[in-house]
């Protein structure tokens, strides 16, 4: 009888390390040039070295043993990846909404300081006032507060008549009001003395500039006004939901890889102990195995 034999049948299985492990580069390559989500995830006009870049970050991360755990890995990058896109939707839908907002200076600029009166926005391209810098805006103020001064004093030489009136008053008014009270003059729509430029500032100077007055002082209010009409965020609500949708997927596909990764790091502990501990345990002789056959 061959003892040594029978010893060796009934020892516990050991399994074995692969005696060819592929190396983890080679898996890292292999799930971007095999793996099927890959092929439909990046899109003709995206950019497949940012794709590349981003998967090969997760795999580093997570080091995945096998199919599964590298088309676990691939979702993930997946969800990232349109995620990604959701963003720039959500941007393009804001851009549009304030480019619409920015058209329509009449009801904008008026929502904005409600109880404001004279506050038209009539003339007004709102891009201009979105470009304005601080320090813009208070020159701005400035200037419409001079503007204005100037207006009223010329209004009051007016009102106040007397001889040389009409010099005194176009003399009072700023450069540029001159210069377009000129035009007005040289067009034959109003006659060069003191009612005629009285008449061109109440209708059209003195509208103006207290337009711009009020204008510079509740820029921050329009700003904010434009802004709150574009996002539209009812425009958002698809997107929203998509949004989640993509962060639940992105949640459960990871809890499956980390569950994987604790299940084979788990199986490996085990088949690991049941190794030392069969390393530890004494061959038996075969002397001693014969003697006990033969009840010697």
């Amino acid at each position: 009888m061959n003892t040594t034999s029978d010893t060796a049948n009934t020892a516990p299985l050991i399994p074995m390390a692969d005696p060819n492990p592929q190396p983890y580069e080679a898996v890292r390559f292999n799930a971007l040039k095999h793996g099927i989500l890959s092929r439909y995830t990046v899109l003709s006009h995206e950019s497949h070295a940012d794709y590349e870049s981003l998967v090969n970050s997760l795999m580093d991360e997570h080091l995945p043993a096998g199919a599964t755990e590298q088309h676990l890995i691939e979702e993930l990058a997946s969800v990232i990846w349109r995620k990604r896109r959701v963003l720039q939707a959500e941007g393009a839908t804001i851009n549009k909404g304030l480019k619409e907002s920015s058209r329509n200076a009449k009801t904008v600029i008026p929502a904005a300081a409600p109880f404001e009166m004279g506050l038209s926005g009539e003339n007004t391209d709102i891009r201009n006032l979105m470009d304005l810098k601080p320090a813009d805006v208070a020159e701005s103020q400035q200037s419409a507060r001079h503007d204005l001064d100037a207006t009223n004093k010329a209004s009051a030489i007016l009102r106040k008549g007397g001889d040389r009136a009409y010099d005194k008053a176009l003399r009072a008014l700023l450069p540029d009001t001159r210069e377009w009270w000129q035009n007005y003059v040289d067009d034959e729509e109003y006659p060069a003395d003191a009612t005629g430029l009285a008449a061109f500032i109440t209708e059209h100077v003195t509208p103006f500039v207290y337009q711009q007055e009020k204008e510079s002082r509740h820029h921050d209010a329009i700003v904010n006004q434009t802004i709150g009409e574009g996002l539209q965020a009812y425009r958002l609500e698809k997107l929203s939901r998509y949004e989640t949708h993509l962060d639940r997927k992105f949640e459960r596909t990871l809890a499956m890889l980390i569950k994987l990764k604790d299940l084979r790091s788990s199986r490996a502990r085990k088949n690991m102990r049941n190794f030392q501990q069969h390393a530890k345990r004494p061959e038996p002789s075969i002397h001693a195995g014969y003697s006990s056959i033969h009840g010697f």
